[in-house]
């Protein structure tokens, strides 16, 4: 199978957690938008969606599912989202499509969060794929020295074709960083909230996921933590 047919499969089979009648998060990503088209077929039993990303809530409305504001609403039932790498307790890298703020944001409301994810994003120690900082613009060298220093190779995520800062949806900048093995991701993660500028970290792990849908050439496999 395709990477994209391991996504569509999870796709899928993450429509079983929908709930009916209730508020569904929805991430942001290659993966996501997969949901977000299976989404669309059953958006008649759903009150409506929050989205991470003015991405995801532009793909939303084009299918006319109702988008709300956060601030609106009072639960989601589940947020259902794609990881750049996942581990065998649920804990993840996420950022790659510089959502990472408003994915962690909506899934710290959520009652349970569901990663759909292929097999190759599974990962015995997170690293290997860069982790993801987003930080004031003023502090991005500050917060840069500090991510050095913990052994990591810190870079700022340009525009694509450009040597401009990639801007956030918050108007944030982005610092990915290579080099590092995250052996302890709740540590790193808490440890990072505590610099003064970084807005979010793209460690999951204090709150991780809850089951995890993986696309596997023998099927999809649930993981649960």
């Amino acid at each position: 199978m395709t990477q994209d047919e391991l996504k569509q499969a999870v796709a899928v089979a993450a429509i079983q957690y929908v709930v009916d009648g209730e508020i569904i998060g929805v991430g942001t990503g290659s993966t996501a938008n997969f949901f977000i088209d299976e989404l669309a077929k059953i958006k008649h039993r759903i009150k409506g969606t929050v989205a991470s990303s003015e991405a995801t809530a532009a793909r939303l409305r084009g299918h006319g599912i109702d988008v709300f504001d956060l601030n609106d609403v009072t639960a989601i039932a589940v947020y259902i989202d794609g990881a750049d790498e996942i581990t065998h307790s649920g804990a993840m890298i996420k950022g790659g499509g510089a959502a990472l703020t408003r994915e962690k944001i909506v899934a710290s409301v959520s009652a349970k969060f569901v990663c759909i994810a292929d097999g190759s994003k599974l990962v015995d120690v997170m690293g290997k794929f860069p982790l993801p900082v987003e930080v004031l613009p003023m502090a991005r060298a500050a917060v840069m020295r500090k991510l050095a220093a913990l052994g990591g190779q810190p870079k700022l995520r340009l525009k694509a074709g450009s040597d401009q800062a990639f801007i956030t949806d918050n108007g944030g900048e982005i610092i990915d960083v290579a080099g590092l093995s995250i052996t302890d991701p709740v540590a790193l993660e808490q440890d990072l909230n505590q610099v003064p500028g970084v807005v979010a970290v793209g460690l999951f792990a204090l709150r991780g996921a809850d089951v995890c849908l993986l696309g596997t050439s023998d099927g999809v496999k649930t993981l649960t933590f």
